[in-house]
């Protein structure tokens, strides 16, 4: 069941399976201590628990999208380890009996190192959007049946110094590299299926978007 849950992890983070995935993750003492650690709250979970568990009626599985930009409105992407290449926005599954936001700022630390007081939020989607797993990468034999994610995105912008993000925080990271890149840059290099809910996030977040880039071009003169 683990080892089924760490694939299954991966399979959702990019479209390819991952080495290892967040069950694996082990806190160090220094971490566990931090009150205003977001993934702190880990410590009083049962062992096992995780948000395979969360999966809704229709197979769609909860999740958060995070897009952090700078003060130049560029977007924060992300190279997964081991992915061969394979590019995104951080994300993560929302825990059972966890909310969206909640959520947010636990995946914000621990896969970038980022706590709430490090950004602020501009916006988020409504609703839920979803996608489906190609046929392919759908595991027919786990229960209960996961056919894609069900995502709510965040806009964030980063407050703190670039120093400030970091993959080693405890945690087996899930990157080994980021940089900045043009708002609408990830619509072209993410894996297929996820494409669609990627263009309805960012065309949704986009006029606040805008307005941080624009408010940057005037402060330039």
């Amino acid at each position: 069941m683990a080892a089924r849950n760490r694939i299954e992890d991966g399979i959702l983070g990019d479209g390819k399976p991952a080495n290892a995935g967040r069950k694996n993750r082990r806190k160090s003492a220094k971490q566990s201590n931090r009150s205003d650690n977001p993934g702190s709250n880990r410590k009083n979970r049962r062992r096992g628990d995780d948000n395979s568990s969360n999966i809704d009626a229709e197979g769609f599985r909860p999740n958060v999208g995070i897009i952090v930009l700078n003060a130049r409105g560029q977007a924060l992407w992300a190279r997964r380890v081991g992915g061969k290449d394979a590019w995104q926005f951080p994300q993560g599954g929302i825990n059972p009996g966890e909310s969206p936001e909640h959520a947010l700022y636990r995946e914000l630390y621990e896969e970038i190192g980022l706590t709430r007081d490090q950004v602020s939020m501009i916006a988020c989607t409504r609703g839920w959007l979803r996608y489906r797993l190609p046929q392919r990468l759908i595991r027919r034999r786990s229960e209960p049946l996961c056919i894609g994610q069900k995502q709510k995105w965040y806009l964030l912008k980063l407050e703190a110094e670039e120093s400030a993000i970091s993959f080693n925080n405890g945690y087996k990271p899930e990157f080994d590299h980021w940089r900045w890149v043009s708002y609408w840059h990830p619509l072209s290099k993410v894996v297929t299926f996820k494409r669609e809910v990627y263009r309805r996030a960012l065309t949704e977040l986009a006029p606040q978007q805008i307005q941080l880039e624009r408010r940057w071009l005037r402060d330039q003169g």
